[in-house]
């Protein structure tokens, strides 16, 4: 017979709770500047407590030595940040001393208000770009202007509207599975013949940019060619028979198959590298990115100065019309219950971005204490760096190290960089110190950049000139930063005209 018996035990565990504020935290470190602004203006919309502090346009700007003491300034603003008294517990949330406690995160003034590098400091800006005129609209404009006749243009906008991005009319997976071309495809979508497909495709073809909507690289430059009118009839026979060949640069099988001399090919191939592969490559280019600094780092004498950037961040503040409120309300009202929730809420949040940026200022201090050869002389000088570097000098966790140094970028003498840039492996070398694996990439840059390119290095001879400058590293890693560099092997590098 078994005993049933019940049992009293005590025991101790040690567990990190994830509180919604700890959430939080964590979450504002990750986020990039545009994230951090649609965050903060959606607290506001939620929260009546937060307000924003209007400030004076008219701030004059900061550098040299008055950037210097900002930026100390700063720095004690910072500290100060993290020294307030904990409430424990969820009894004594409730009775927070407010007074104090708003003293210390009443309002969030970014602490890199006022501090501005100079002038020449800055980045430089581009001009403001309006919509770039899609590959489609160019076509479709085009289309309405031409002879065609109304139901020749309806077949026209089907073609312009099923071209990739490069200008190509190709079929997808399930006509070609199906063993149809795309104008079968079209003309059977259209129910219309597949000739009449055909006679619009040779008119768009011939719109600009020439070789558009051809189904593959062979017919794109055969239109190209025949708009040019090049009078060669080498051409069109390479064109038609050995683009392979010429991928590869071997013009001796191109002159034997069409039993003409060498010379002739590398002619006919020079006229050839002067048409567009990808004909709708200018209307398809993405738009571009502008990236705009969390932080500056710049050279102030023989020192480099730290500012956060946070210009276009709102200035939080609690609102002066609720401290009052919760001054006037009842204890245990739920006025002063609900002002209180709010108003946690709010103290939080504006903790949470001090936080954060103290955290981003502390880390790139250590990355500016790592890298002042980057700094000063360029990536050549970056030296290898990991991430448990940096957490070690600030004593923080590697994780937070990288959430921080995720999106988050800087605005160096050196140009601008994501944080995470500086953080690479180490190639050994055989006399001195190691070096970062960004800086090998870089001078496997410049070797192909003065290289002669009728006589292109293999990567075997590039492994001999970084062993000449006394880095060590095997042919497969040179091959594997070509790749990631962008660099075509030598074989395709070669020129012979």
């Amino acid at each position: 017979m078994t005993e049933l018996r019940q049992v009293l035990s005590l025991k101790q565990t040690l567990q990190l709770v994830m509180t919604p504020q700890l959430q939080q935290a964590i979450k504002l470190l990750q986020l990039s500047r545009l994230e951090l602004n649609d965050l903060v203006g959606q607290e506001m919309l939620e929260n009546p407590i937060l307000d924003e502090q209007e400030t004076d346009a008219k701030e004059p700007s900061d550098s040299g030595s008055k950037a210097e003491e900002k930026a100390e300034r700063v720095e004690e603003r910072l500290e100060r940040s993290e020294r307030v008294e904990e409430v424990k517990g969820d009894e004594g949330a409730n009775d927070i001393d407010w007074e104090k406690y708003l003293e210390n995160y009443g309002s969030y003034v970014p602490t890199g208000a006022g501090v501005r590098p100079s002038k020449d400091d800055l980045p430089s800006y581009e001009n403001v770009l309006t919509k770039k005129t899609s590959l489609a609209d160019h076509l479709l404009w085009q289309l309405r202007l031409s002879a065609l006749d109304e139901k020749q243009q309806a077949i026209g906008g089907r073609i312009i509207l099923s071209l990739d991005p490069a200008g190509y009319l190709v079929a997808d997976d399930e006509d070609r599975l199906a063993g149809k071309t795309i104008t079968d495809s079209l003309a059977e979508q259209l129910d219309v013949p597949v000739d009449e497909v055909e006679q619009v495709l040779k008119a768009i073809q011939n719109f600009d940019p020439v070789g558009v909507a051809a189904r593959d690289l062979r017919e794109s430059l055969l239109v190209q060619a025949r708009h040019l009118k090049i009078e060669n009839g080498l051409v069109y026979a390479i064109i038609e028979s050995h683009l392979s060949l010429v991928e590869r640069k071997n013009f001796q099988a191109i002159a034997r198959a069409l039993k003409v001399p060498k010379e002739e090919i590398i002619e006919a191939v020079r006229l050839i590298s002067q048409l567009e592969p990808k004909p709708g490559r200018f209307y398809s280019e993405e738009e571009p990115q502008y990236i705009t600094p969390d932080i500056y780092v710049y050279k102030v004498g023989d020192e480099y100065t730290i500012v956060l950037n946070e210009d276009g961040l709102p200035k939080l503040r609690v609102s002066p019309y609720y401290r009052r409120a919760l001054a006037e309300a009842k204890r245990g009202g739920e006025t002063r219950s609900y002002i209180q929730d709010k108003l946690r809420s709010a103290v939080w949040l504006i903790r949470s971005i001090h936080q954060r940026q103290r955290t981003i200022y502390r880390v790139t201090e250590s990355i500016v204490k790592y890298q002042r050869e980057f700094l000063d002389k360029g990536i050549a000088f970056l030296r290898p760096m990991v991430l448990r570097d940096v957490a070690e000098d600030v004593s923080l966790h590697e994780s937070t190290v990288s959430r921080v140094t995720t999106n988050k970028y800087v605005h160096t003498p050196q140009g601008i960089y994501e944080l995470k840039y500086f953080f690479n492996s180490s190639i050994r070398r055989t006399v001195g110190e190691d070096v970062a694996s960004e800086s090998v990439k870089e001078r496997i840059r410049q070797i192909v950049a003065e290289e002669d390119p009728a006589r292109p290095l293999s990567d075997r001879r590039i492994v001999d000139l970084l062993g000449e400058q006394n880095i060590k590293i095997a042919r497969r890693t040179v091959a594997k930063y070509r790749d990631i560099l962008g660099i075509l092997p030598s074989s395709k590098r070669k020129r012979v005209y």
